[in-house]
């Protein structure tokens, strides 16, 4: 069964940081490109970030440029989420998800996804 599983969400304070994580079970990681993904209460879903195989290429959506950076380490057959600078307006269920399409050398956020994690829940609130 494959599988990737979120962790790390929580209530922050807004200047705050926190930092998500994305665990895969029964497949190898580095196979795949990573992305993340959000969703707040009565909007769509939106790509956040993702990373390439290697973790040499990431892209950002430009909302949370300069203050999120997205990281991997296969080793842990991991991938990280570091948002700095939360907003109120970053509140959302944040999901990981693969690319379709394993070994790419690139990442992109208008790629198809699969294997959806069950999310983490991030509010930004005083």
């Amino acid at each position: 069964q494959l599988q990737l599983v979120e962790s790390g969400g929580g209530l922050v304070q807004p200047g705050g940081s926190l930092r998500l994580s994305c665990a895969a079970s029964g497949f190898t990681l580095d196979y795949y490109a990573i992305g993340w993904f959000r969703q707040a209460p009565g909007k769509e879903r939106e790509g956040v970030s993702c990373v390439s195989r290697s973790g040499g290429s990431t892209n950002y959506a430009d909302s949370v440029k300069g203050r999120f950076t997205i990281s991997r380490d296969n080793a842990k057959n991991t991938v990280y989420l570091q948002m700095n600078s939360l907003k109120p307006e970053d509140t959302a269920v944040y999901y990981c998800a693969a690319d379709r399409n394993p070994y790419l050398p690139i990442c992109s956020l208008i790629r198809p996804y699969g294997h959806w994690g069950q999310g983490t829940q991030v509010t930004v609130s005083s």
